[in-house]
């Protein structure tokens, strides 16, 4: 989440008028994350999340990612629920961009990544993948292996600000993605944006998942080694493997994965690395001046790259065929 785009009191005033949720108490800007608006709305009805939905964001897919929430709170999943103004929609404009008021999730996301929040992850990954197989929408992966060359092109000549080096680095590792990436692994929903600020926990409950902007139709073992990334390293990069196998154990005992995922989760993991350092490396150095908002640092996920390019089989993440 992030702040991109100032919304007045006038405005917010008018926009609310289109819903029945009481009155504006306060709004405050969200400065986690890096795709869109984000606010936290007090009305006299409660606490709610106003998004404006940024430029990165394809308005032709709002209504994938407002029917999955929709979906998956439907089917019991605790995710955040758009609210329907009067007129029964749950997506308008606001200050020039597409906008939505969503539910308020109570919750905090883990400063400090314990294995226990790891094994609430991997059933709640599990259960999000099971849940959304009955949701009858799809969407591309836009951000998959087949974008990773053209979103390295719009940054190699510039590459060597962050690292030296590191463009000629890129081009070999896509190289090697690019031959033996897997296919035909089983499909569906992913969240494929499933970092640490997204999920909530109360204690050590987790209470739900947010932050479904990135949600598309791809592998779940991809899904997987997202989070590998994202919740299995320690701060100085170096790998826990205690974490990955208590949350790929808590996963599986839902979900069971097939022989062919499992194989796949070295190469998928060196993807996901890849896809998450070349956002990055574009925005560290496509900053827009006054965003609410810092980007974040794409060496980490170099680091992590550069560990999974070590792996020498799905035994390094804990798991076993």
């Amino acid at each position: 989440m992030a702040v991109y785009t100032e919304v007045s009191d006038e405005h917010l005033e008018a926009f609310l008028t289109e819903y029945d949720i009481g009155e504006m108490l306060s709004l405050k800007g969200i400065a986690e994350g890096v795709e869109n608006s984000n606010f936290l709305l007090h009305t006299t009805s409660g606490s709610y999340i106003l998004t404006l939905y940024e430029k990165r964001v394809d308005p032709r897919d709002l209504p994938y990612f407002i029917g999955l929430m929709e979906h998956l709170s439907e089917q019991g999943f605790d995710c955040p629920l758009p609210i329907h103004g009067k007129d029964g929609k749950s997506l308008r404009q606001l200050c020039g961009r597409p906008a939505a008021i969503i539910s308020f999730l109570e919750g905090m996301s883990p400063r400090r990544i314990q294995p226990f929040h790891c094994r609430s992850l991997g059933a709640a990954l599990a259960r999000m993948h099971l849940a959304s197989g009955s949701f009858d929408m799809s969407r591309p992966n836009t951000l998959s292996i087949s974008s990773w060359r053209p979103l390295f092109d719009l940054s190699k000549d510039r590459a060597h600000e962050v690292l030296p080096g590191l463009a000629e680095e890129l081009d070999g590792e896509l190289t090697i993605l690019e031959a033996r990436w897997p296919e035909n692994l089983p499909t569906g929903v992913i969240h494929a944006d499933l970092f640490t600020d997204n999920v909530f926990f109360l204690g050590q409950d987790l209470s739900g998942v947010i932050d479904f902007y990135f949600a598309c139709n791809d592998a779940f073992a991809y899904d997987l080694a997202i989070c590998l990334n994202a919740w299995c390293f320690e701060p100085d990069t170096s790998f826990n493997i205690t974490k990955a196998q208590m949350m790929l154990k808590s996963y599986r005992e839902l979900r069971p994965c097939t022989e062919a995922e499992v194989e796949a989760l070295p190469i998928l993991a060196r993807g996901s690395a890849m896809r998450f350092l070349l956002t990055r490396l574009y925005d560290w150095l496509n900053h827009p001046e006054g965003a609410f908002v810092k980007p974040k640092d794409p060496i980490e996920y170099w680091k992590k790259l550069q560990f999974h390019q070590r792996v020498n089989g799905p035994s390094a993440y804990g798991i076993d065929l």
